[in-house]
């Protein structure tokens, strides 16, 4: 079976937990990780699973304006960010509207500062809205992965998305639950 995680990430936070939940399919599926820009229709192809993650920015999906404010962000003195490698592709919002059709299995991820949804906003739940629309199917809810204040990704974030990732291989790969995936509590993850 075949997986392709595909992110957006403008401080590299996305693209992070975009790797730490690939290598936790590895076990269990073939895996491709890829930024949006790679991630056309045949690379895609026949993927049993695919995952999908972008920031949160201003509350929801990112767009054109945002993702330049993020860049600018970056150059600004007395920061440590940096651009990701692949901050210059598209964004999730722009990739959804090109992806036409599709029945694969899918989860979605977002990151996002740590504070009650309702004022930070989740990219994730447009965007799993948006692959329903194209026929995917949603096989996991919305989860969403906590930055700082300064845009770092909190302590631990990797190592949940691992979790989650096992979790997702587990109920996607027939027979694929081991018995330590079995016995995993998935994290406190807020609903709105």
């Amino acid at each position: 079976m075949r997986a392709v995680i595909v992110y957006e990430s403008m401080f590299g936070n996305t693209h992070a937990i975009a790797d730490a939940v690939g290598k936790s399919l590895e076990p269990m599926l073939e895996v491709v990780v890829v930024p949006l820009a790679e991630a056309g229709r045949e690379r895609l192809g026949d993927a049993d699973l695919l995952v999908v993650g972008g920031p949160t920015h201003f509350h929801g999906m990112s767009r054109s304006s945002s993702r330049k404010w993020a860049a600018g962000m970056a150059q600004k003195p007395g920061n440590d960010l940096v651009l990701d490698r692949d901050a210059e592709g598209p964004g999730v919002r722009d990739w959804l509207a090109s992806l036409g059709k599709g029945d694969t299995k899918v989860a979605v991820f977002d990151t996002r500062f740590n504070g009650l949804a309702g004022f930070t906003g989740r990219a994730s739940k447009a965007i799993s809205r948006k692959l329903r629309k194209h026929g995917f199917e949603v096989v996991a809810k919305p989860e969403s992965f906590l930055v700082d204040s300064k845009h770092h990704l909190q302590p631990g974030e990797e190592t949940r998305a691992q979790e989650w990732g096992k979790r997702l291989a587990a109920s996607v790969v027939p027979g694929g639950a081991t018995d330590a995936a079995r016995s995993e509590r998935p994290p406190a993850s807020e609903e709105t």
